[in-house]
């Protein structure tokens, strides 16, 4: 058979509009109710596209972050006429980092989509990112026209092996009327057992109208006579045919009963004893305790009646709220060599605690996690208890546990928290030729409201933040998680910014880390985000820089300048501010805060005095 000419995929949409007039299939949807509780049974499905979107809003989507693309337009302007606010960002990652942070700070899914090739490409950090974090997003990823991937089209290249390994579930449809089903699909199994981000990919010719694409493959077959030309054609029309059947009957698909990891009661009265023959018992617990569906109060009120003293990590930093009898925030490691019971709930044995050798090894190890291999990762425990983490704890805390017996334990982590607080507060006090990292850090935890969420992108200025500021409730803190990423700021304070409007977001980045992110203060100004971002410009990587010059003698690759990043802020139309002594703090916060208050996003440019505050801090 003759090959089959080049089709350009629709780069351009409103060009393909003036040559083919666009007549939408009247089909109506189930009736069945958005986030907003919108009939939707009076609305057509028009395209591949609109049946994706309002698949979104039968799962109760309100928010699409996206960068454009000729291949993804139809989803976007679907997804705009039925009510789902469509956010555009000026580089991928930040759409797929905001849709992340939409997951870890409501608990349900966050959606972002991308166009083909490229698009898809510069969206893998991010999507490793929540995978590694467990975090529940949706990518949508467009692709090259169905009947030419693998022919040398326009942005056509394997997406399947590129996305795979860095998702929990990759999906496509062979026909148009199968795409919401594929949307709820992933939706689902991104929330089962060990939850993580899913990818539908889409061609590009089953999202635009039907009668547009015929017309678009008709005049691809060409019009020729001869038997090579009739095959062309006929082969062509077929895979429109099978593409495009039954999609005069398209509706969105609807939410798909999700299963829930329940723990064996065996090993929720196993743990239970050990905790009950414990006289130092310590919990840490990480971000799966808040895994999507979690009711992060219930949680909150189990670690408190449990009464274990806890560190929290990640997502779980915020929990207990700023104070708690049972939380700890120092000296994590000389706690866990002298408990004689460690509770890991939600988190694995990795880098973070020395690959397992941190816990004593005459203490009583138990781990809660959904997953089992995680559990046992390079240490395996007494007791797993594998399941819901958030659950667990739930059922921990409802067969036994007081605090009162541990008081004596408890008392002696809270002297040395108080120790360690002290000398952070003489390390606040110094002066210096410009800004004092701490001092600003503590200047800003007292500023910040109580409803304040806070955002981490950075190295040292964001690892000496984790000391000293002091997240407000449950998934009021975002860090990038054990992948160490950078580039989440602008993305992670976007979605805050517009999933919690009424609460003050700001964003602590590292002068490197700003980087990422500057252009999207474009982005903030035009969507009206008022987030507070802070640079700690130390005009360095300073987390690289401090062990590499000492090691090494050397401080190439390490080295920054005292950039004008505020001024950069104020060319996008935001209000940009420089800080450069330590009694400037409390008027530029001022300021700062004034400008968001009138709806203005805000860039400082903290110009810091380099310390010692994390001197060996290098983790291998």
């Amino acid at each position: 058979m003759a090959p089959i000419p080049a089709i350009a995929a629709p780069s351009q949409p409103p060009l393909l509009a003036q040559q083919f007039t666009l007549e939408p299939n009247r089909r109506r949807v189930h009736k069945g109710r958005g986030k907003r509780g919108a009939d939707m049974s009076n609305e057509a499905i028009e395209d591949g596209g609109a049946a994706v979107a309002a698949t979104l809003r039968e799962h109760g989507v309100s928010l699409l972050f996206t960068l454009c693309g000729g291949h993804i337009s139809p989803i976007l302007v679907a997804a705009k006429k039925l009510g789902i606010r469509v956010i555009d960002v000026r580089q991928e990652a930040t759409a797929v980092f905001a849709a992340d942070a939409v997951a870890r700070l409501t608990g349900s899914p966050g959606v972002a989509a991308v166009t083909a090739g490229p698009g898809v490409t510069n969206s893998v950090t991010p999507l490793k990112n929540a995978l590694l974090s467990q975090s529940p997003m949706l990518l949508i990823g467009g692709a090259a026209p169905s009947l030419l991937q693998g022919r040398g089209a326009l942005q056509d290249i394997d997406q399947r092996a590129v996305v795979s390994p860095n998702v929990k579930t990759f999906r496509r449809a062979k026909r148009v009327r199968d795409l919401g089903s594929r949307v709820a699909e992933t939706w689902s199994e991104m929330l089962e057992g060990v939850q993580g981000p899913g990818f539908v990919e889409c061609a590009v010719d089953q999202l635009y109208a039907g009668r547009l694409v015929r017309q678009w493959y008709a005049d691809a077959a060409g019009k020729g006579t001869s038997l090579p030309a009739r095959a062309r054609r006929w082969y062509v029309m077929r895979h429109f045919a099978k593409s495009f059947a039954g999609a005069d009957s398209m509706t969105a698909a609807p939410r798909r009963p999700v299963a829930w990891p329940v723990a064996a009661d065996s090993d929720i009265a196993a743990a239970v004893e050990a905790l009950s023959k414990a006289e130092r018992p310590l919990a840490i617990i990480g971000g799966q305790a808040l895994a999507a569906g979690t009711d992060a109060n219930r949680v909150a009120e189990a670690v408190r009646k449990l009464g274990v003293p806890v560190y929290l990590s990640s997502l779980a930093r915020g929990l207990l709220g700023r104070e708690s009898a049972v939380q700890m925030m120092h000296n994590r490691r000389q706690a866990l060599r002298e408990a004689d019971c460690v509770l890991l709930a939600g988190t694995p044995c990795d880098f973070r605690l020395e690959y397992g050798q941190q816990i004593s090894s005459k203490a009583k190890f138990i781990a809660l996690n959904r997953s089992a291999k995680d559990a046992r990762l390079n240490r395996k425990p007494d007791i797993a208890v594998i399941g819901d983490v958030g659950a667990a704890l739930q059922a921990l805390a409802a067969r036994g546990g007081d605090a009162s017996r541990w008081k004596e334990w408890i008392d002696r982590l809270h002297v040395r928290d108080g120790e360690k607080e002290v000398e952070i507060a003489k390390m606040a006090a110094a002066e210096g030729e410009f800004v004092n990292p701490v001092a600003l850090l503590k200047a800003i935890d007292a500023a910040a409201a109580d409803e304040a969420i806070f955002c981490a992108d950075g190295g040292d200025f964001v690892a000496t933040a984790s000391y000293v500021l002091r997240p407000r409730g449950p998934r009021m803190w975002l860090d990038p998680g054990p992948f160490g990423t950078l580039g989440v700021g602008a993305g992670f304070g976007l979605a805050a910014a517009l999933c919690r409007p009424e609460a003050e977001t700001w964003i602590i980045f590292g002068d490197g880390a700003c980087g990422y992110s500057l252009a999207e203060f474009d982005t903030f100004v035009r969507h009206r985000v008022p987030v507070i971002a802070v640079v700690g410009n130390d005009a360095a990587w300073t987390q690289i820089a401090r062990e590499q010059v000492k090691m090494l003698g050397d401080d190439v690759a390490v080295t920054l300048a005292r950039s004008d990043y505020h001024e950069v802020a104020r060319a996008f139309g935001a209000v940009g501010l420089v800080l450069k002594s330590n009694a400037d703090i409390p008027r530029v916060l001022a300021e700062a805060h004034a400008a968001a208050k009138a709806g203005k996003p805000v860039l400082i440019n903290a110009w810091l005095d380099r310390t010692a505050f994390r001197e060996g801090s290098i983790s291998m």
